[in-house]
Order: C-alpha cells, then structure tokens, then sequence
C-alpha cells in the first residue's frame, strides 16, 4: 500500500531504465524516485502536518519534571512528552545526558553490535545540453577497487529536460569507504576521479563536482532478531528505530516506522 500509493502520486515510478549489473531478485520490483529520494521524506512530512526544524544537533537528552529536556549545540533546550531517535545507531550511543544511565546493559550490547558500511559519494555536474554518451542509465561494477556504482542519474530517473544538465553519481565500494574514512576529501576526490576516467573514459569534463562521506552509508549487521524498534524508556517514552533495527532498504525503513507507530500510539 505504501509503494501505491508513492506511485499513485508520482513520488515513485517503476524503474525502466537499463541497468547493468542490477542482480534482479525474482517476485521484486525496483522503482525510482523521480525527483529524488528526498522526495519520499518531504512526501510524508507534507502528509504529517509536522512542523519540521532542521540542521538541529541532538547532543543531550535528560529528565526533567516528566519530560524529556533535550539540548542541541546552538539554542536553548526544549522540552517534549516522548523522543523518537531515528539517527544510526552509534550516534544514539554517543548522547550525553540522562539517557546514558537509561539505556540498560542487554539495550547496550544489543545497540553496540550494530554495524555500517561506509562509503564516498561523488556527484558530477554539467551544462545543460552536455552529451554523456554511454548505452546504460547506471552500472554496477564488479571489478574496480575504488568504484562500485556509476549512475547517470537524470537517465536513470527517467527525467530529460532540456533545461537542466545532466549529472553523474558515484558510489564507492565498501573496502575503499573504510581504507580512506579520514583521508582527506580533496585527495580522496581526485582518487576517485583518475578510476571513473578508466572506467568511462568518454564521460565530459564536469562543470561542478561534490564528494559526500558517508560515514553510516548501509547496515552491515542490524539489532539482532530485527525488532524494528527499541523503547529505551516508558514513562515518558523514549524510543528509537531506523534501518539499524532492520535492514538497508526502503521496505525495512517502512517496517521500523510501522513498528514505531505502534509503539507510540499508546502515549498520545
């Protein structure tokens, strides 16, 4: 019901676009987010009526007066009747505040066997009108030490626009995500780009490039037993949930919010 509806409205489209290497497991379907995943987010915040602040750094949360008192870096500290922690799993374990104390032994070492991938992202963008001459929309590749996923990503959304240049995404692979996590990005970057000229020696000189570290990219090995979520505490309720209490994909984000729900619907 969820892709459905996604669908319905133009958030997801069936992925028609080729893709080489796309290991294609039987009974699944793959979609694309037309206008880009963020679109999924911005969807169902829309739909909530949530009134949503950003770029706000969570560094304690503490007990006061039944609530939650939960400071940030910059700005006074606000109070709430229940927290939801959505962030990777380490991060949850970095807080300082009450929630250290609260968070019992068997909660600990569940949340401390958690483990992510890590991986560069590097985005490539062009002049409207530039040519990327290649038979394929993404590639997996199987053989390259640094890269493991090439996209043209308005050809793999489907999305030709004459206005918009196009842009080239680059995942890198696992191994090489880990080997150069506090490498500098500057050289990690130019790494990166003398093996994409190998592999696609046609591709144009870009007008702009981003490279992104993704220092919690995949969940490598999630909360034992999968559980979708984890109440740290009742009354008032803190709760946390995310991929690292599931999987990696869309669906296992799905079943932690719908897990999630349930545990918090009895609070309000």
């Amino acid at each position: 019901s969820f892709y459905e509806e996604l669908v319905s409205h133009g958030i997801l489209i069936p992925l028609t676009a080729p893709v080489e290497g796309l290991v294609v497991r039987e009974g699944s379907c793959n979609y694309v987010a037309p206008q880009g995943i963020s679109s999924v987010v911005k969807y169902y915040l829309k739909q909530s009526g949530a009134d949503v602040s950003y770029e706000q750094h969570v560094t304690h949360i503490s007990l006061q007066d039944g609530k939650w008192e939960v400071s940030r870096k910059v700005g006074p500290p606000e109070q709430f009747d229940v927290v939801i922690l959505t962030m990777p799993v380490p991060q949850v374990l970095q807080l300082q505040g009450d929630v250290v104390n609260l968070i019992n032994e068997s909660q600990k070492q569940q949340l401390e066997s958690v483990s992510y991938s890590s991986r560069y992202a590097l985005g490539l963008f062009y002049e409207a009108g530039t040519g990327i001459a290649v038979p394929w929309a993404a590639q997996y590749i199987t053989d390259n030490p640094c890269i493991r996923f090439i996209s043209i990503d308005n050809k793999k959304r489907n999305i030709e626009c004459p206005e918009t240049g196009p842009s080239v995404v680059v995942h890198t692979t696992v191994t090489f995500g880990s080997e150069h996590l506090d490498s500098e990005p500057a050289e990690v970057q130019q790494l990166i780009l003398s093996h994409l000229q190998r592999i696609v020696p046609s591709l144009p000189k870009p007008s702009s490039i981003k490279c992104q570290k993704w220092r919690y990219s995949q969940v490598t090995k999630a909360v034992p037993n999968c559980p979708g979520q984890m109440i740290l505490h009742t009354q008032p309720l803190l709760v946390c949930g995310g991929d690292g209490f599931t999987r990696s994909n869309f669906d296992g984000c799905i079943e932690s919010a719908v897990s999630l729900a349930e545990a918090v619907k009895p609070h309000l």
